[in-house]
């Protein structure tokens, strides 16, 4: 999580996470959800296509498919070409380029910008109680749309532990598009 921002800070554009992980199963899914909050710290959600409480952003990726697509890929947009299973080594570490999706949007001053990494969906609150009729999911912050399948996610692969790397040349960290304000803009 950020400082409070001293200024309004406008955000659009593409993001990118780069991130160093480790598990201790073969595979891993990683969400990063890119989020505000207020100057209490009450998180800011929006009203999305289909979920009243979004974040402002969201990327994942399972880990077993890191490989990119190196004349697609670029620093703000990651592109994974999908063709290859790279199991993980169990604690060995990779690195991770996470697409997260475009934005835009408007910070007051005051307010914060975090990332949260997380092993599952992003969740609002634990219950919201709203429901499309025809999904059998309660709207939580990312719509209906769950990556939780069991036969997509099996125990043997996805329910150990990830370990996120931090070290001093930056194997992890986050791309954020900030535009400039009127008076920093030259010419």
């Amino acid at each position: 999580m950020s400082r409070p921002l001293t200024e309004e800070t406008e955000i659009t554009g593409p993001l990118a996470g780069y991130l160093r992980i480790s598990s201790t199963t073969e595979d891993a899914d990683i969400f990063l959800v890119f989020r505000v909050f207020s100057p209490d710290l009450r998180e800011v959600t929006f009203v999305g296509a289909i979920d009243p409480h979004t974040p402002i952003a969201q990327g994942w990726l399972r880990a077993s498919h890191r490989k990119l697509d190196e004349s697609l890929s670029r620093p703000w947009r990651p592109y994974h070409s999908h063709d290859e299973v790279q199991p993980l080594q169990p604690g060995k570490p990779v690195d991770l380029a996470i697409e997260i999706w475009p934005t835009s949007i408007v910070v007051p001053r005051g307010y914060r910008i975090a990332l949260s990494v997380r092993g599952k969906d992003y969740m609002w609150q634990a219950t919201t109680g709203a429901k499309l009729s025809n999904f059998k999911n309660e709207l939580l912050g990312c719509g209906p749309f769950l990556h939780d399948d069991p036969r997509d996610r099996p125990r043997r692969l996805f329910a150990g532990t990830t370990t996120l790397h931090f070290d001093r040349r930056g194997a992890c960290s986050v791309m954020v598009p900030i535009v400039p304000g009127p008076e920093k803009r030259s010419g």
